[in-house]
């Protein structure tokens, strides 16, 4: 049974000043307009819905060992395919750099805290 923590009214007004300052922050805001021109890209869609289902399938012949070289050829099509599409590799960037801006934040917030603020979140043990 967990209890639950009352958070000051000041701690709950900075973590809403943080999250609103996260959320309009140049790398977030790249961001969410990656993500909507990817999503109205249909074309671009289109193939990433094609590459997740061949990765289904690929492993799904791979657990029966009925997988063959032409499988893999076709996987590696549609890789490149997607690796071509601009779209594509524009909302992959700005996840990244959006990432990276996040793993940014948590640093500074550590340091300040003297602790791995995400690692906090982190489960411990583990199976």
């Amino acid at each position: 049974m967990t209890t639950k923590i009352r958070l000051t009214t000041n701690l709950t007004e900075a973590i809403e000043s943080l999250a609103v300052n996260l959320l309009s922050s140049a790398p977030f805001l790249q961001f969410q307009e990656a993500r909507k021109r990817l999503d109205a890209d249909a074309q671009a869609r289109g193939l990433l819905d094609d590459l997740a289902t061949a990765q289904t399938e690929l492993r799904a012949r791979q657990a029966s060992s009925l997988l063959k070289q032409g499988d893999i050829a076709k996987l590696r099509t549609l890789q490149a395919e997607a690796q071509a599409n601009r779209r594509i590799t524009e909302y992959i960037q700005a996840q990244d750099d959006a990432v990276a801006y996040l793993q940014e934040t948590n640093q500074e917030i550590s340091q300040w805290l003297g602790v791995d603020f995400a690692g906090l979140a982190r489960r411990s043990g583990g199976c």
